[in-house]
């Protein structure tokens, strides 16, 4: 594997802790700003505000850039944002810097992996992808920890800087790694648009948003269902949000081993998975030891789909990836937004943490509907395409 792919996934690795960090740090920060903590939260809400718009957008605008000037650009902003938003006192300058950090975030989510796809055959495209969003997940288990242990010794500013710092340091590998040279052929804006019209595609964003919408429905309230009904006590409860960590990290080295052979294979049992584990974890969620069992297994599922996910709509989009290879960063970040707020309401109603489990399965076997869509859409163009190349080669005879 080259090693510009492991250079994306350490740049991936320190964006990420800067998104995850925060959700550790949000009392330091409401009581620096004088706010309150919803309002605090309010500044991760913006993070994925950004996020959502900023892949498609950046992808088009840099269409034509060169992707290491990309990367690098998207990178030099992320670390200005963090520079700013560490010296600032103000709780709306601090709101812009991480709308305007997400935005790059997600462009520079788009761009790494259209350029980690180009350099590895086709056939490596999943095992590259589970290092580039591996990074995410190393981010998960070391980044998230990390950055809040220095935001509380050392005030939240200081996680801020060390962001920045890594950033740098990843600007310096994506400069001596990445290819600098344009694109070798660079796809018009009307082939891309035309691309986005193929209904498999569509299927996959679909997979795509109910299946990390499953995951993070769960995962969001992972923490509280173990405080709250599994009655855990506290000090045990970021080791099992650990046991968690090292399941996706096991579920994403698995996943890009099978990516690239056996797609379908993996999402089928990928999402079966998560829609057994959530409903076990939705039965079981008084009790301490199943509880702990399905937290590293849904860990495991949810994350050993990530590789096909990501590569997938490269498949599916052909000659003309980029805008919807960033549609599919928008589509995890639907995900990402709605599974959370499903599992809200339902708390809200007073359903209790468990039922949020079960919102988790229905959103799987919603997902496990979109694979088998795309799955007869696929075989039924195959079917088309063997009668079709017969009639061609009559044609031929017949000249």
């Amino acid at each position: 594997m080259p090693v510009a792919i492991y250079v994306l996934g350490l740049s991936i690795f320190t964006q990420g802790t800067s998104e995850l960090m925060l959700a550790g740090l949000l009392t330091e920060i409401a009581g620096d700003l004088s706010v309150s903590v919803p309002r605090a939260g309010l500044l991760i809400s913006a993070f994925a505000l950004g996020m959502l718009v900023g892949a498609p957008v950046l992808a088009v605008a840099t269409l034509r850039w060169s992707r290491r000037t990309a990367l690098l650009a998207f990178l030099a902003v992320f670390v200005a944002t963090h520079v700013v938003g560490a010296l600032t006192s103000d709780y709306w300058v601090l709101f812009a810097t991480r709308a305007i950090g997400a935005f790059v975030y997600a462009g520079f989510w788009a761009v790494a992996a259209t350029t980690a796809v180009g350099l590895v055959p086709a056939t490596a495209r999943g095992k590259a992808m589970s290092i580039v969003a591996g990074g995410l997940t190393v981010a998960t288990i070391i980044g998230l920890p990390a950055g809040t242990v220095i935001g509380q010794q050392l005030g939240w500013r200081a996680a801020f800087w060390a962001v920045a710092l890594l950033c740098a340091a990843a600007m310096l590998g994506v400069l001596a790694k990445i290819p600098g040279g344009a694109p070798a052929a660079v796809p018009r804006m009307r082939t891309e648009l035309r691309t986005m019209m193929r209904p498999p595609l569509w299927l996959s964003y679909g997979t795509t948003a109910l299946a990390i919408g499953a995951l993070l429905v769960s995962f969001a309230y992972l923490g509280a269902l173990l405080s709250d009904t599994t009655r855990l006590a506290e000090g045990w409860i970021p080791v099992v949000l650990a046991i968690y960590g090292f399941g996706a990290l096991l579920g994403i080295v698995v996943g890009g081993r099978t990516a690239d052979a056996h797609p379908l294979t993996s999402l089928y049992i990928g999402l079966a998975g998560v829609v057994l584990t959530s409903a076990l974890l939705a039965l079981t969620a008084e009790y301490v030891v199943p509880v702990v069992l399905l937290s590293f297994l849904l860990g495991a599922f949810g994350f050993g789909i990530n590789p096909t996910l990501n590569s997938r709509v490269f498949t599916l989009a052909g000659d003309a990836p980029t805008l919807a290879a960033a549609t599919n960063i928008s589509a995890f970040n639907v995900g990402i937004t709605a599974g959370p707020w499903l599992g809200g309401l339902a708390i809200g109603a007073g359903l209790g943490y468990a039922a949020v489990a079960w919102i988790g399965a229905a959103l799987g076997v919603a997902a496990l509907g979109t694979v088998a869509g795309s799955h007869v859409l696929q075989r039924n163009q195959a079917a088309k395409d063997s009668v079709a190349t017969p009639d061609l080669m009559s044609a031929d005879v017949g000249r």
